[in-house]
C-alpha cells in the first residue's frame, strides 16, 4: 500500500530525474556547440609572397613563418582578379569575377548579385557569430579608413572600423605624387607605437573579441582585415630600422622583353597613368622596397599578437586559421610596381591554413589552388554544406594528404585599359606552365612561360615551335576554363553589371551587449 510518504518520495525522484535529464540535455547542447570548429580569417592588403616562409631571406616575418610550422603552406595559390574590389567580392562568394560581375573597385556586392550568400553570412546561418575588423570587402585605402567602405551588412553580426595615427598624419607621407597615397608609391617611417596605427588598433580589437569568445564559448567566424602593406607604406620607425637599403635588391629588367609580349600585356606593366613609377632611380627604388618590407614586418607583428592571444585563450585547439592576401604585388619585377597584372607576381598569394586535424609544417608548392576554393574548404572543415552556387573546390583533403590534387590549373583574369577601350585577359597557372590569353580567343595575343626554366616569366614561349604542343593543349584548357567561369551560378537568378558607387557606405556598428 502506497503511503503519503512513499508518494512524496516518488515525486521527489521524478523531479530529480527530470532535473538530471535537463542538465544532461543542456550539457549535451553545450558540448555540441563547443565541439564545432571556429574560424579566424586573417587577410593582408597587397601582400605578395615576399615572406620568410616562401623563401625570402631578407624579409623578417617570424610570426607568419611560425604559423607555417603549425599548418600547411600553399605555394601555387592564385587570386581570380589581381585588384582589391573584384578579388574580395570573388573569394567572399566563391564565385569567379565573370559570375559576380564585379570587375571594378567601388562596388557594393548586393548591387551585382543580391541573392548571394557570402562566407560570413553562411556562418551566421549556422549560428556562428560573424565579426569583421578592418578591411574584408573593398575599401579605398587609405581614404576609406574609418568607414565601412563597400562592406556588406548581411555578412556580419558585428563590425569594427579602426582609425589610427597613419590616417591622421597623412600630411607627413612621402609620395611620388603630391597628396596621392593609395594608388601611388608612398611611404612613412612613423613616430609612435604599433597600437596607434590602424592595423595595431585592429589587432587590439581582434584580441578583445578572442577574449570574449573564450568566455562566452560562442562559435565564431572572426575576420581580421589588415590595411597594410598597401600604399602608403606606413609603419613605426623600428620596422624600418630592421632593414639596410644596401641589402635591398631591385630586379634588373631590360625593356627589350616588352617587344616579346602582346602590346596589351606590355601596357599592364607600363600603365600610362603610372608613368612616375616607370624606370625608377635605383636608390629611390630601394627606399620604396625597404618601406614595403618594413610595413610587411609591421603587419607580421600584429598577426603575431593575435596568434599569441588565440593560444593564450586555448581557442587554438578549436580554431581553423587562414592567412592570405587579396592579390600579389610587383616590387620592380617586369619593371612594374604595384598590382593588376597576369604575371605570377600579380596573381600569386600567400596562403597558409592551420588548425585541428591539419598537417603541421608542410609546404605544398605545386598543386594549383584558387582563392575561391577557401569558401568550400571552410565549409568542409567545419562540417557545413557548401551552397550550390559556389564555383570553388574544397582543398580540405590536401590539408592532411599532400599527394592529392583538386584542380589542374588556377584561373585569373583582368581588364586593362587600351586607348579609350579595354581588353580582357585570362591566365591559367598549372604546376609548371602559365598561359595568358588577351582578348576573346586570344585576338590580342598569347603568352606562355615554363616555370621549370623561367620562374620570373620573362621568356615568352608563345611562338616557340618547341612548345607548340604544350601551347595548343593549354589553349583548349583555358578556353574550357573561361566557359565554366562564365556559367550562371546555380540558384542565383539575379545578376547585374554594376557601376562604381564612388562613395563608401556609412559607418554602422552593432551593440556589444551580446556578450
Amino acid at each position: 500500500m502506497l503511503t503519503e510518504s512513499k508518494i512524496n518520495k516518488m515525486k521527489n525522484y521524478k523531479y530529480l530525474l527530470i532535473g538530471l535529464l535537463s542538465i544532461l540535455s543542456i550539457s549535451s547542447d553545450s558540448i555540441s556547440q563547443r565541439s564545432k570548429l571556429n574560424v579566424l580569417f586573417i587577410i593582408a592588403d597587397d601582400l605578395n609572397c615576399d615572406i620568410g616562409a616562401y623563401g625570402n631571406s631578407i624579409i623578417k616575418t617570424p610570426n607568419i613563418d611560425r604559423l607555417v610550422k603549425n599548418g600547411v603552406l600553399f605555394g601555387n595559390a592564385h587570386v581570380q582578379y589581381p585588384l582589391c574590389g573584384p578579388s574580395r567580392a570573388s573569394f567572399m562568394t566563391g564565385l569567379y569575377p565573370d559570375q559576380t560581375k564585379i570587375k571594378q573597385l567601388r562596388i557594393n556586392i548586393r548591387d551585382a548579385i543580391p541573392e548571394v550568400i557570402t562566407i560570413g553570412q553562411k556562418f551566421r546561418q549556422e549560428k556562428y557569430h560573424s565579426v569583421r575588423i578592418g578591411k574584408i570587402f573593398h575599401y579605398h585605402n587609405p581614404s576609406h579608413i574609418g568607414t565601412s567602405g563597400n562592406d556588406d551588412n548581411y555578412t556580419w553580426d558585428q563590425t569594427v572600423n579602426p582609425y589610427g595615427r597613419d590616417k591622421l598624419e597623412e600630411y607627413k607621407i612621402n609620395t611620388l605624387k603630391p597628396q596621392r597615397y593609395g594608388g601611388t608609391l608612398s611611404w612613412l617611417a612613423a613616430e609612435g607605437t604599433d597600437e596607434e596605427q590602424t592595423d595595431g588598433i585592429g589587432a587590439n580589437e581582434t584580441i578583445e573579441f578572442l577574449d570574449k569568445f573564450a568566455k562566452s564559448r560562442e562559435n565564431f567566424f572572426l575576420a581580421f582585415g589588415l590595411f597594410r602593406p598597401h600604399t602608403p607604406y606606413v609603419a613605426p620607425k623600428r620596422y624600418y630600422d630592421l632593414y639596410d637599403s644596401k641589402d635591398i635588391e631591385i630586379p634588373e629588367v631590360s625593356n627589350d622583353y616588352l617587344n616579346s609580349i602582346p602590346k596589351i600585356a606590355a601596357q599592364s606593366v607600363r600603365p600610362s597613368a603610372k608613368s612616375e613609377q616607370h624606370d625608377l632611380d635605383k636608390d629611390l627604388a630601394r627606399t620604396i622596397k625597404k618601406a614595403y618590407y618594413a610595413t610587411t614586418s609591421f603587419i607580421d607583428a600584429q598577426v603575431g599578437r593575435v596568434l599569441d592571444k588565440l593560444k593564450e585563450t586555448g581557442l587554438d585547439k578549436n580554431t581553423i586559421v587562414v592567412f592570405t592576401s587579396d592579390h600579389g604585388y610587383h616590387l620592380g619585377e617586369h619593371g612594374h610596381w604595384m598590382k593588376k597584372t597576369l604575371f605570377d607576381n600579380g596573381t600569386r598569394i600567400p596562403l597558409i591554413v592551420s588548425g585541428p586535424g591539419i598537417n603541421k609544417n608542410q609546404k605544398i608548392m605545386d598543386a594549383p589552388i584558387e582563392m575561391i576554393d577557401i569558401y568550400p574548404t571552410l565549409m568542409d572543415l567545419t562540417g557545413k554544406k557548401t551552397p550550390s552556387f559556389v564555383s570553388g573546390r574544397s582543398f580540405a583533403s590536401l590539408l592532411n594528404d599532400s599527394s592529392k590534387k583538386v584542380r589542374e590549373s588556377a584561373l585569373s583574369q583582368v581588364i586593362i585599359a587600351n586607348s579609350g577601350s579595354s581588353v580582357e585577359g585570362y591566365s591559367i597557372k598549372t604546376d609548371r606552365y602559365r598561359l595568358t590569353q588577351w582578348g576573346e580567343n586570344g585576338i590580342h595575343g598569347f603568352e606562355l612561360y615554363d616555370h621549370n626554366f623561367d620562374k620570373q616569366e620573362l621568356n615568352n614561349l608563345a611562338h616557340n615551335e618547341d612548345y607548340k604542343n604544350i601551347r595548343d593543349s593549354l589553349k583548349i584548357v583555358i578556353s574550357n576554363r573561361i566557359t565554366d567561369a562564365r556559367k550562371k551560378p546555380y540558384g542565383i537568378t539575379k545578376q547585374y553589371i554594376p557601376k562604381e558607387t564612388g562613395q563608401p557606405k556609412p559607418i554602422y556598428s552593432y551593440p556589444k551587449s551580446k556578450f
